[in-house]
């Protein structure tokens, strides 16, 4: 336990200003929901240019871990205090990345992310058992919803029903597991600032990175600087983008329920779909444009019908962190 003097540095934004309606942390997740539904873009280019996208996704987080360090150098103090928690937020955000990204690179765009962003059903009986977080009829019902959504964009009458069909979509869905775990971990570790999370799942990143790309990559390690020296500023602003939104998602994950949570980040969704369509070339459907309206109008049921949520979780929040200074 930190000192009193130590304090002031693990505080977070538990005295921010409160909206009924949590505007601010629904705004960071919907920028990280942006964010991850295009970032695959630019690992896709690099990946065709020559650079596989493991060892594209090393360097990047990288870059974030740098850039994280000289922004808020002072979070690496939290990991003398929160070492256990803040090493398994990292494990399961390098999991969740590196899978999701290797996915992205070898399977069908909107598939990948349609199977990834099933995390609301794995998030339900985690929030449950490790947060003890109790879903609201609205928040039922706006997972109903949304899930339905997805599987509505997902089917396909050639494909048949809306399941993983290669190694690489099941490790999309898999990569979407450990993202309700690494989610549900951000919620409960309430002491931990935004900016040490996020530190922490980059770290997590580079870490989990390098076996992968070492299994998958047939370049040594030592080749892999002037692999990647060509696409030094695209690597630099991909991982600048990427600690940007990872700090909004812990914002937001910090300040709302879990399950809440998990619903808006599904916006991604419409973003992939929407990108993969004018990126990739990938034919949008009707059905598509017909379930991301009704993951959007679970998006929107959330956030305007459920604002006690977000009070609560603040006052949660305050409370330990008041206890954690005292």
């Amino acid at each position: 336990m930190p000192k009193t003097s130590d304090a002031a540095f693990v505080t977070g934004s538990a005295t921010m200003k409160r909206s009924p309606y949590a505007i601010t942390p629904i705004a960071g997740l919907m920028v990280a929901a942006t964010s991850w539904g295009v970032i695959w873009y630019p690992y896709r280019a690099m990946a065709e240019a020559g650079l596989p996208a493991p060892i594209a996704t090393f360097f990047a987080y990288l870059v974030a871990v740098g850039f994280a360090s000289m922004i808020f150098g002072r979070a690496w103090r939290e990991f003398r205090f929160f070492p256990a928690s803040l090493f398994l937020i990292g494990i399961t955000a390098g999991l969740t990345n590196v899978s999701y990204m290797v996915a992205i690179m070898e399977a069908e765009v909107i598939r990948v992310i349609l199977l990834f962003y099933l995390a609301p059903l794995w998030t339900i009986p985690l929030a449950r058992v490790l947060l003890n977080e109790k879903i609201s009829t609205v928040g039922i019902i706006a997972i109903v919803i949304a899930m339905t959504g997805a599987v509505v964009m997902l089917w396909r009458v050639e494909l048949g029903a809306p399941m993983p069909k290669n190694p690489y979509e099941w490790l999309g869905m898999f990569g979407g597991f450990m993202f309700a775990v690494c989610n549900v971990l951000v919620r409960r570790e309430t002491r931990a600032t935004p900016e040490a999370k996020s530190l922490a799942g980059a770290l997590g990143v580079v870490i989990v990175a390098i076996p992968v790309a070492l299994f998958l990559a047939s370049d040594s390690i030592v080749s892999w600087p002037a692999l990647a020296l060509p696409h030094l500023w695209l690597i630099v602003i991909t991982g600048v983008m990427l600690m940007s939104a990872s700090l909004a998602m812990q914002y937001g994950l910090t300040k709302l329920s879990a399950n809440r949570a998990a619903v808006i980040l599904l916006f991604e969704l419409i973003v992939g779909a929407i990108a993969a369509h004018y990126l990739a070339n990938e034919v949008s459907r009707l059905q598509e444009w017909i379930g991301g309206l009704m993951i959007v109008t679970a998006g929107l049921m959330v956030t305007f019908l459920t604002p006690k949520d977000s009070l609560n979780a603040d006052a949660n929040g305050e409370k330990n962190m008041n206890i954690k200074a005292a």
